[in-house]
């Protein structure tokens, strides 16, 4: 190998270390990788250990002075992932979420971005192009760390987690007129209008070549390619980077060119497949991205103005929860889901990372401007785990003191009305079942839950009514006392033990039914005072294992009595708890006098 090589490859050998190492560290601090691989950047670029090579010469072995070796590796991270994105999207579902998508959305950018442009140039002087191209980057929040937060904690099909899906999914969207924009604020001639206009020409112009091409090239394409699975991934990365080349041609970015080829093969049989293959790329090329991003970080400089740099972040994260929780509203969502919204999407994203790098790279932002804002962006990003559960706990506030206006508890008039019904408490799947089954049997009942969400939605066909029901007050304005069964169907084991205590101290004669996790949950419940129970791990396990001996050859009679043998031994287990724990609770019952404390209520 030639010895000009030699450093080249170094770096190489530096960057892939840090993105091997640090990047998961960070990650098993629960902090987003977006987030590792800045830092990994920030530690062995120039203004990290870099500026300490000066005084240990041997810190040069770690770091990467010439930031222009991985440049053309984190360019390609961006086409791929604007690829990826035209690869997700469809015209089904954009139209499924119109309303929300273009328009909450839209909305978010364009006020988001229109105040905070204004804002900058009035407090630093910036022209109209530079700060109205950061003021787009800012206006973007982080769609990888918020879709993975609501996928974790099952939150997508909330409101709060639509609503954040279509703002989100609009921002990915407007990425790419963004960096249309920026090229054409690049240009010198002419002020802006000439230079928009004659970019929009180009652009529509590679956009139709692009399209026609696709139509009539993409499928013939693939299909012959997919015989081989190495010529289909050349062929993809062909069609992604050649896409890119095109519109680099036209003067525009190769980001626009692999977005349409990522939104014409959304359209083919082909997608799934290409997600596959490429999605390892995607990911190295994406951290490459980041990793470049961050060598460019002077913190120490950023560090140095400390003041002003909180201001700003500041002020970003007030304009966006402000603008948000406005526009929430005006398109009819709840307070509580209009404060989580505005909290949850108040920072910075990634995507701003890759519009003042493109602003900075054509001179349309001053760098050591561009460098400060992705600053404050990626300040901003480390809040995001504080702001959404300030969100969350504001929204549950807000929503509870709604819900509890809209359905509040009956009075004692319309309470002595009730009598011979069955309370249930948990209004979830389970819970929903069992008021079906009730209401198609002419049973009457009532719900309570302490999720508002859940008692908003089923206030409508059902008597639900919001609550905790480890409060005794809460179960007598119920009927407890006359009723004749009570139902605990609620997921956190440790609230349905509370409940069960309570009920046997309150109310010892009144049946309780009780849903478990397993048989240990099981007992528990039992040895505290619950009736019946049914552990729904036994159940759902004795079920699969029936299924897995039929289909491992056993006949389907002779599974079904292996399995029915399994259930009768795990029913007289449970059964034995069941006595164990009766007896148990008769005898703290008749120590107590009938009941503890005496309050027992008939």
């Amino acid at each position: 190998m030639p010895q000009e090589g030699l450093p080249v490859l170094r770096d190489w050998i530096v960057l892939l270390v840090a993105m091997g190492l640090i990047a998961p560290l960070v990650r098993r601090l629960n902090a987003p990788s977006v987030l590792g691989y800045l830092l990994a950047g920030v530690l062995i670029g120039p203004y990290g250990l870099g500026a300490l090579a000066e005084y240990w010469p041997w810190l040069a072995w770690a770091t990467i002075k010439n930031v222009k070796t991985v440049h053309v590796m984190a360019e390609l991270g961006v086409v791929f992932l604007l690829f990826m994105v035209g690869l997700e999207l469809s015209w089904e579902r954009l139209m499924s979420m119109a309303r929300l998508v273009f328009g909450l959305g839209a909305a978010q950018v364009i006020l988001t971005a229109a105040i905070l442009a204004a804002l900058l140039r009035a407090a630093t002087g910036l022209e109209l192009a530079a700060a109205s191209v950061v003021g787009m980057a800012l206006a973007m929040s982080s769609t990888a760390i918020v879709m993975h937060m609501m996928v974790e904690e099952r939150r997508l099909a909330t409101p709060v987690g639509r609503a954040a899906f279509a703002v989100l999914l609009f921002q990915d969207l407007a990425v790419v007129p963004m960096l249309f924009l920026t090229g054409a604020l690049a240009a010198d001639a002419g002020g802006i209008l000439w230079p928009l206009f004659l970019n929009l020409g180009k652009a529509t112009l590679a956009i139709g070549i692009i399209t026609l091409l696709g139509r009539l090239l993409l499928r013939p394409m693939l299909r012959f390619a997919a015989k081989s699975r190495e010529s289909f991934m050349a062929v993809t990365l062909l069609l992604v980077v050649g896409t890119g080349v095109i519109t680099h041609a036209a003067g525009l970015s190769m980001a626009l060119g692999a977005f349409l080829a990522g939104l014409l093969l959304a359209e083919t049989e082909y997608s799934h497949q290409v997600q596959v293959d490429l999605e390892p790329f995607k990911g190295l090329l994406m951290g490459v991205f980041f990793t470049s991003i961050g060598m460019n970080l002077d913190l120490p400089a950023a560090l140095g103005q400390a003041h002003v740099l909180l201001l700003v972040v500041m002020l970003l994260v007030l304009v966006k929860a402000a603008v948000l929780l406005i526009i929430a509203r005006l398109f009819g969502l709840s307070a509580g889901t209009g404060i989580e919204l505005a909290l949850l999407l108040a920072h910075g994203g990634e995507f701003a990372f890759v519009v003042l790098s493109q602003a900075a790279g054509r001179e349309v932002v001053p760098w050591n401007q561009a460098q400060f804002f992705m600053v404050v962006t990626t300040v901003s990003m480390f809040m995001l785990g504080f702001l959404a559960r300030l969100g969350r706990r504001l929204g549950m506030r807000l929503s509870r003191a709604e819900v509890q206006h809209r359905a509040p508890l009956p009075t004692p008039e319309e309470t002595r009305e009730l009598k011979d019904h069955v309370i249930i408490i948990g209004y979830g799947r389970v819970g929903q079942l069992l008021g079906e089954i009730l209401n198609d049997l002419r049973q009457p009942f009532v719900a309570i839950d302490n999720d508002p969400v859940i008692v908003a939605a089923a206030r409508e066909t059902a008597p639900v009514y919001f609550g905790n029901a480890t409060h005794p007050d809460i179960l007598r304005r119920l009927g407890a006392g006359k009723a004749l069964a009570l139902v605990i169907t609620m997921d956190d084991a440790e609230t349905a033990e509370r409940v069960v205590r309570m009920v046997s101290r309150h109310w010892p004669q009144l049946p309780v039914l009780a849903r478990a996790r397993d048989t240990r949950h099981a007992m528990r419940l039992v040895s505290q005072g619950a009736h019946e129970v049914v552990p729904e791990t036994v159940e759902a396990s004795l079920d699969l294992a029936e299924l897995l001996l039929q289909s491992t050859g056993l006949g389907a009679e002779a599974a079904h009595d292996v399995i029915a043998a399994r259930r009768e031994q795990e029913r007289q287990r449970l059964l034995r708890a069941v006595e164990r724990g009766r007896r148990n609770h008769d005898a703290a019952l008749q120590a107590n006098g009938g009941a503890p404390g005496g309050n027992a209520e008939a």
